[in-house]
C-alpha cells in the first residue's frame, strides 16, 4: 500500500508539472498572437483597403510573433512555434493564430514506460478595424474606443486638398473612401485649428475646412494624470491633453459624440498646439531630435526611425513599428454644430504621424502630419460594447478564442 500511495504522489508531480507547462504554453501562445495582431494594427495595413499592403505586413507580425513567442519558456525549453503562411479573416479585420508546442521530459512516470510528453495550445487575436468588413453592417459591428486620442476634432473632408466639398474620408456606413491617403500628408502647412477661440464672443464656429480641426471640449478630452517632464512649461488643460495620454476612451459610432470647446481661449490655440506637440514628440530645437518616418517604408507595413530624444535608448537610430509621434485624431461629421452647446459625432479616426519639418513646426503655427492608419464606424450598432484600442491605433487588438 505505501509502495502504491508513493507511486501515485510521485505521479502527482509529473501531472502538475505538465499542467503547470500547459499555462505556460498558453501565456505564450496568447502574447505571440497579440504582438503579432499589433503589428498589423500598427502597420497601415488593415486601412488598405486593396489588400497589397498585408503580404508584407504579415511577414513583419510573423516574425515578431515567433520572437514573442520562444521568449517564453515552456516547462524550462524554448518552444516550437507555428503560424500559418498568410494570415485569417480579411484584409482589414486579419487574425494570426500562433501555435506553441513543447517536448518534455517526464520523471516518475518512467516507471510506466513513458519518457516524454507534448504539451501544445493555440491562441488567435485579432487586429479589429470597423471600418472593414463589418462597415456596410447597422446592427452587428460593435465600435471602437481608442485610448490616448488627441483633442483635434477633425472634419469629414480629405486633408491632403483644399476644398471643403472634397471627398470624405469615410463614406455613409464607415467604410474607407480612398485608400490611397495612406503615406499621405495634410494639405500644406499641416494641422491647424479652424478657431483658435470657438467662443460666441469670437465668432463663434465656422464652417468646416480640410485639415484644420475643432479643439475637443476639456470635459471629453481631461488632462492626463501621467505627463512628460517637458509639460511642466504648459499653461493650459488644453496643452497638457495634446502632450500627455488622456485616459479617457473616446467612442465612435452611431451613438457618439464630444462637444467642441467654446469656452474662450486667446488667440493662440495653433502656438500653443505646436509647443504641446513638441513635447509630446520630443522635439527639443534640432532635426534629429524627434523620431521622423522611414524612408524605406513607402507602403505599409510602415516604420519609423527613432530620434535623438526617443525615451528608448536603444532605438536612437533604429526602425520601430512604434512611436510617440503617432497620434490618434476624431473624424466629425461635417454638419455644422449650433453654437453653444457644440456637440458633434465621431464618425472614425485618423492615426497620424507627427512629423517635424525645419527648425520648428511650419513655423510655429501648424504640425506636419501624415496619415498611416484609417478606422471609421458610422455603421456601427449604436449601443453595442466598444472594444478598446490599444494605445495610439484606432485598430483595436483583442483575442479572439478563449484560453
Amino acid at each position: 500500500m505505501l509502495s502504491v500511495m508513493g507511486a501515485m504522489a510521485a505521479l502527482s508531480i509529473d501531472v502538475v508539472s505538465f499542467y503547470t507547462a500547459r499555462s505556460e504554453a498558453q501565456l505564450a501562445a496568447d502574447g505571440a498572437a497579440l504582438a503579432g495582431a499589433r503589428v498589423l494594427a500598427n502597420s497601415g495595413a488593415t486601412s488598405d483597403t486593396t489588400g497589397n499592403s498585408m503580404a508584407g505586413a504579415w511577414t513583419l507580425a510573423q516574425a515578431v510573433a515567433t520572437q514573442v513567442a520562444v521568449q517564453n519558456p515552456v516547462g524550462g525549453t524554448t518552444p516550437t512555434v507555428t503560424l500559418p503562411t498568410s494570415p485569417g479573416g480579411t484584409n482589414t479585420n486579419p487574425t494570426v493564430t500562433v501555435k506553441v508546442t513543447a517536448t518534455l521530459p517526464t520523471f516518475f512516470a518512467r516507471i510506466w514506460g513513458t519518457t516524454q510528453v507534448t504539451v501544445a495550445a493555440s491562441a488567435t487575436a485579432e487586429a479589429y478595424n470597423p471600418s472593414g468588413a463589418f462597415a456596410i453592417s447597422s446592427t452587428t459591428a460593435p465600435p471602437v474606443a481608442p485610448l490616448c486620442v488627441k483633442p483635434w476634432l477633425l472634419p469629414n473632408i480629405d486633408p491632403t486638398q483644399g476644398s471643403p466639398t472634397g471627398n470624405a474620408i469615410f463614406g455613409p456606413t464607415g467604410g474607407i473612401v480612398n485608400s490611397g491617403l495612406l503615406n499621405q500628408q495634410f494639405i500644406a502647412p499641416g494641422l491647424v485649428s479652424r478657431c483658435g477661440d470657438c467662443s460666441p464672443g469670437a465668432g463663434g464656429i465656422p464652417s468646416p475646412m480640410p485639415a484644420q480641426y475643432y479643439p475637443g471640449s476639456i470635459a471629453d478630452f481631461p488632462v492626463p494624470t501621467v505627463l512628460p517632464a517637458c509639460s511642466s512649461g504648459l499653461t493650459t488643460s488644453y496643452q497638457l491633453a495634446v502632450a500627455g495620454c488622456v485616459p479617457q476612451p473616446i467612442t465612435c459610432g452611431a451613438s457618439s459624440s464630444v462637444a467642441i470647446d467654446v469656452s474662450p481661449y486667446g488667440t493662440f490655440r495653433d502656438t500653443d498646439t505646436v509647443a504641446a506637440a513638441s513635447c509630446l514628440i520630443h522635439d527639443y530645437g534640432t532635426n534629429l531630435d524627434a523620431d521622423s518616418m522611414s524612408t524605406s517604408s513607402t507602403n505599409p507595413p510602415f516604420e519609423f526611425v527613432g530620434g535623438n530624444q526617443n525615451p528608448i535608448a536603444g532605438a536612437v537610430g533604429s526602425n520601430t513599428l512604434v512611436s510617440d509621434s503617432l497620434v490618434t485624431i476624431p473624424v466629425i461629421n461635417n454638419t455644422n454644430p449650433a453654437s453653444p452647446p457644440a456637440s458633434v459625432a465621431i464618425i472614425g479616426f485618423l492615426q497620424v504621424f507627427l512629423d517635424r519639418t525645419g527648425a520648428t513646426m511650419s513655423g510655429g503655427t501648424a504640425v506636419p502630419a501624415t496619415i498611416i492608419n484609417m478606422a471609421g464606424c458610422t455603421g456601427t450598432s449604436a449601443g453595442a460594447q466598444p472594444v478598446i484600442g490599444n494605445g495610439a491605433s484606432p485598430v483595436a487588438v483583442r483575442l479572439v478564442t478563449p484560453p
